[in-house]
């Protein structure tokens, strides 16, 4: 328990007040909904807090882990070979909600694997390339050959489900992983090169060839174009976007006042997950959205420093790997709410609803101050021997 006095409160004072915030707007971005579905009010807001207080708890349980047993190499493939094995319980026997196979179904309550994978991936990564930073250099392919097979395998089941906004953010922290793990610098800015040009030129296929593309599906289609052009589709694919404008333009600076939401009576889909910030834009302004941002990102750029700073290349990668996992998820959500990037179906971190975001995003911070605070013992102990 001596542990607790090396908490970083620079990280976890704002994931407590993002985590109250959350639930706090899933209350009021959801009692319409939840009035209509269950007839309670408080239906959605109940859950969050539950998920909220279970996610606080698991955060401090490992918080408090012993950090040697996050470098056990056997739990460490028994998760990994656990969620794989979920990721495929789904591709062969999961059922269709909300367009996608992926979540699975226990005593009243869901949760989707692929928001677990995430983590796990992270604590892969990290583990083999800290165990192996000077093959890195000199023998990268065999190297990392063997952590991008369970990473690819990942990221196909999830892309099969589909979920493509999972997906990216997978794809992307763990390549981001790959070049903080010690790779040269060519060989970091030709991945980057290549990503970018990747991107552009799928949007420009899109754009050109539409529907007759064999990798796309309708759904997908439509998000192109409500992306392009959402009042021109404003009654189908762009409705979502379209009333994002709205409740931002109706909130202007500081907003109608929290409840007085109109987006969230049935014009704005999704009010209390996906598109929660346009909410909490029209009903608290730019001001709240701003607040929310800036404490999101002081908590990102926390977690980041914290991974510069350590010495142990385990823990360093860790930081990394979820600073990065959470900066792409909300820049995700956010680029979707205000029109930079096609819907997704992302939620925002630590704000919108979701049992199993809430549950992987606590661990995630309980895996970062765990990492903090051994950093801060191993140097209190450094400088007393000196």
């Amino acid at each position: 328990m001596k542990k607790f006095k090396y908490l970083d409160y620079y990280i976890f004072i704002p994931y407590l007040i993002l985590s109250i915030i959350g639930i706090l707007m899933v209350y009021s971005a959801s009692s319409y909904v939840a009035i209509n579905q269950y007839n309670n009010s408080q239906y959605y807001f109940t859950r969050q807090a539950i998920f909220v207080v279970l996610g606080l708890i698991t955060s401090m349980i490992v918080f408090l882990f012993k950090y040697k047993l996050l470098k056990n190499k056997r739990f460490l493939v028994a998760a990994s070979g656990f969620i794989a094995l979920l990721l495929l319980y789904l591709f062969f026997f999961g059922t269709v909600t909300k367009g996608a196979k992926g979540w699975i179904f226990i005593l009243g309550f869901s949760f989707q694997p692929a928001e677990f994978a995430k983590i796990v991936v992270i604590w892969y990564f990290a583990y083999i390339f800290s165990k192996k930073q000077n093959q890195l250099v000199h023998n990268f392919k065999e190297t990392v050959a063997p952590p991008l097979t369970l990473f690819g395998f990942y990221i196909l089941l999830i892309i099969l489900q589909p979920d493509v906004g999972g997906a990216a953010i997978l794809l992307v922290t763990g390549t981001i992983m790959i070049l903080a793990s010690g790779v040269s610098t060519k060989l970091a800015a030709a991945v980057g090169t290549l990503g970018v040009v990747l991107i552009g030129g799928i949007l420009g296929l899109v754009r050109i060839f539409g529907m007759s593309l064999p990798f796309l599906e309708e759904y997908q289609y439509d998000r192109f174009l409500a992306f392009w052009d959402p009042f021109a589709v404003s009654e189908s694919a762009g409705l979502q976007l379209v009333n994002s404008y709205y409740a931002l333009k109706r909130g202007g600076i500081f907003g109608v006042g929290i409840g007085e939401s109109i987006q969230k009576t049935g014009y704005l889909p999704e009010p209390y997950t996906d598109f929660i910030m346009s909410i909490i834009g029209e009903e608290i302004g730019l001001f709240g959205v701003f607040l929310i941002v800036g404490l999101f990102g002081l908590l990102i750029l926390r977690i980041y420093l914290v991974g510069i700073r350590a010495k142990d290349s385990f823990g360093s990668l860790i930081c990394i790997g979820i600073a990065t996992m959470l900066l792409i998820q909300g820049l995700v959500n956010l680029g979707g709410v205000i029109g930079l990037m096609p819907i997704t179906g992302v939620t925002f971190p630590f704000i919108s609803y979701g049992g199993s975001s809430t549950i992987v995003l606590t661990i995630s911070i309980g895996l970062v101050l765990n990492v903090s605070a051994t950093d801060k013992k191993n140097r209190q102990q450094a400088m007393e021997r000196n």
